[in-house]
């Protein structure tokens, strides 16, 4: 990806790998890494997914696929591990669950679930070791081929009562501009430690064109106090570069440093977007999400 400065605005340039098939300019499907223990909610995942743990009454990955499908996604891939099984059902008819409840009103319970099954396409792939995200990303490529994609991270949820989701409002701006977009949000400074966090200047209110990313650095090393949250547009061409990004500390395959690369060579966008997130991989976040689904309800 080349980026060309003119009329005062950046402007992505299409490359060779469009080509003339004209669907690769457009976003159709969402990859969910979903291959992580939750340690953090031991011992509930011990034996359940974290992906499955409910939002009032709604599984966090539910919430997750209901995102990509109102941004016009319709294939949805997901990278699981051992102990996932429980993704696969719940995408899924279940015989004798329906049959169980069927003609009562607990049937309608299943509305929302059926119409993703009914309407969406479900692929599953395992990412056999536990690398890090890069690794995870990697291990979808079977699944999504030669075109750009969003990914989705089930433990950060994100919600917009008043407007379009996140990942809607991603997708817009990635016609617009054809290059890797990342989420972001301002953090307190000693928060930078948990995230990838990015700086580079501000094209548009609220868009940037990234010139740094550093993962989980220090307050006194970070850039800036934006952090990278869990949702991605990405161009094809980032399965390449993370295939030759080497593991990190911890034997960690890191998306951020392969997004880098990508940036030094032509254009990545961060966009800070407009909604709330929460943190669901932690419990304090966990129950922030649940409190404000059950007022919303």
């Amino acid at each position: 990806m080349r980026v060309q400065l003119l009329a005062g605005q950046y402007v992505a340039l299409l490359v060779p790998w469009f080509g003339a098939d004209w669907k690769k300019l457009m976003i159709r499907k969402c990859l969910f890494p979903a291959a992580g223990y939750g340690t953090r909610f031991l011992p509930a995942t011990k034996a359940m997914p974290k992906e499955m743990l409910p939002i009032v009454d709604k599984p966090l990955i539910q919430y997750a696929v209901e995102e990509a499908y109102s941004a016009g996604l319709q294939h949805m891939a997901m990278v699981t591990g051992r102990g996932k099984r429980a993704l696969e059902d719940h995408f899924d008819t279940s015989y004798e669950l329906e049959q169980q409840i069927r003609g009562t009103a607990k049937e309608r319970a299943l509305d929302s679930t059926r119409q993703l099954i009914d309407t969406c396409s479900f692929a599953y792939t395992r990412q056999v070791e536990m690398k890090g995200l890069g690794h995870a990303i990697l291990s979808g490529r079977p699944l999504i081929g030669d075109e750009a994609f969003a990914v989705v991270l089930a433990d950060d949820l994100c919600l917009n009562p008043d407007g379009d989701p996140v990942l809607a409002q991603m997708v817009a701006l990635y016609k617009q501009y054809r290059c890797s977009i990342v989420a972001i949000q301002e953090v307190p400074r000693e928060d930078t430690r948990k995230y990838g966090v990015i700086a580079g200047e501000q094209i548009h209110e609220g868009i940037y064109r990234v010139d740094t990313m550093v993962e989980k650095p220090s307050p006194e090393d970070a850039p800036s106090n934006l952090a990278i949250i869990g949702r991605y547009i990405l161009t094809p061409d980032i399965f390449d570069l993370i295939a030759d990004t080497p593991p990190g500390t911890g034997g960690e395959i890191q998306v951020t440093d392969a997004l880098m690369r990508q940036a030094q060579a032509g254009c990545v966008l961060a966009y800070k977007f407009k909604g709330l997130r929460f943190d669901c991989g932690s419990v304090e976040g966990f129950v922030e999400a649940t409190n404000f689904c059950f007022k919303q309800r």
